[in-house]
């Protein structure tokens, strides 16, 4: 493994081009060069779309722990390394996007930094704390002429891509209403450095915690993508606290009414002493959507609740079940990743989700909290605007 000296020229890679037009695709004759900023855990998954595909150059490694970029260096023998965004920058190694793994308080301040460069980013969800660094994000995307995109790997579970389709093709006729269900347990799944868990202890201690707004941020991406906008907004955010100083965000029970009337409800539980089998996060997730004539689900998503198929559908006293879906979650990851890569060549599609769909799931996550903090009562996402980013 040979690492090249920060700043040192790449070999046969041009600098940085002046002049270049960031809203041109990356040039064709070239694969598409990238730097990946944040090496912690979600780094494993994410990283999954970059190997083996033809058509990327990983050039840099942006971290400030050392050990870090030792570490996921041997996945990329070639990049330069650097310890900070304005290392790179300072550099003149030509990149074309960014991947950004970065803790959530800090993206409104780095992916400014990154857009304000020229770098198309794909961003980590989710998206902000508050309204005020989202538009700022968007704002900085909008003058720099490049494309921010901000992930969600579960819009490109198979499990889910398939009851989107059989819902849509009128499987269990029309949608009557849906229920999401997610259980967070204490054992099980891998690994996760203390940093990464303080920096979300953190971030819950300011008012997001890690149930409701960051995972639970997957499960209002999937409403929205699924029926819709949502009107109105009612929840019970709860608090259970798992050693002393260390609270989490459930039992939390929310409910909500798409603008096409359709209604859906998300249960959060907590059950500390489960063990779940997962080879990821210790989460129990499902997904089931009633019509008129029938029901579908989908059984587990990150860990390995229940042992039945990953989709099923119930229709006229028949239950058929889906046994060949890849329903690996690492899988939604790379075919997240890879349709941004696509994209950024042909610009076809939709980016799921683009800066303003993102605000929409923002402005949803933040309409819980109000809810919540006004007993339960109705509220609509589309007047959430003067939430501010919660501070330290």
């Amino acid at each position: 493994m040979s690492e090249a000296a920060p700043g040192a020229a790449s070999k046969n890679r041009p600098p940085l081009a002046q002049g270049r037009d960031p809203t041109t695709p990356p040039t064709a004759d070239q694969p598409i060069r990238v730097a990946i900023v944040g090496l912690g855990r979600i780094y494993d998954l994410n990283v999954v779309a970059y190997l083996d595909y033809p058509d990327v150059d990983v050039v840099a490694l942006v971290d400030p722990d050392g050990a870090r970029l030792d570490e996921r260096g041997q996945d990329w023998p070639t990049a330069h390394r650097f310890t900070s965004i304005a290392e790179l920058a300072a550099s003149g190694i030509a990149v074309d996007a960014v991947e950004a793994l970065l803790p959530i308080a800090s993206h409104a301040d780095s992916v400014v930094e990154l857009l304000g460069h020229g770098w198309h980013v794909n961003l980590q969800k989710p998206m902000a704390t508050g309204i005020e660094d989202a538009q700022r994000m968007l704002a900085a995307a909008a003058d720099a002429g490049v494309t921010l995109r901000v992930m969600d790997n579960y819009l490109f579970y198979e499990p889910l891509v398939r009851l989107k389709a059989l819902v849509e093709d009128g499987a269990i006729g029309d949608v009557v209403g849906y229920h999401l269900k997610m259980v967070a347990s204490g054992r099980g799944g891998w690994e996760v450095p203390w940093d990464t868990y303080r920096a979300q202890f953190e971030q819950a201690a300011r008012g997001r915690g890690i149930l409701v707004f960051d995972d639970g941020w997957h499960k209002l991406s999937t409403a929205i993508w699924l029926f819709g906008p949502l009107r109105e907004v009612r929840a019970w955010v709860g608090a259970t606290e798992i050693v002393p100083g260390i609270t989490l965000d459930a039992p939390t029970t929310v409910a909500w009414e798409h603008e096409n009337g359709i209604r859906g409800s998300w249960d959060i539980t907590l059950a500390v002493d489960l063990y779940l089998r997962s080879d990821y996060y210790t989460n129990d997730e499902r997904w089931e959507v009633t019509g008129r004539a029938g029901f579908a689900r989908v059984n587990r998503c990150t860990g390995r609740g229940i042992q039945e198929p990953s989709l099923e559908v119930y229709r006229d006293g028949e239950l058929r079940s889906f046994h060949a879906l890849d329903d690996d979650w690492a899988s939604s990851f790379r075919d997240s990743g890879r349709h941004w890569l696509r994209w950024l060549r042909t610009r076809e599609g939709p980016l799921l989700w683009s800066p303003d769909q993102a605000l929409e799931v923002l402005r949803v996550a933040l309409a819980i909290y109000e809810s919540s903090a006004q007993g339960g009562t109705g509220v609509d996402p589309r007047t959430i605007e003067a939430l501010a980013s919660p501070r330290a």
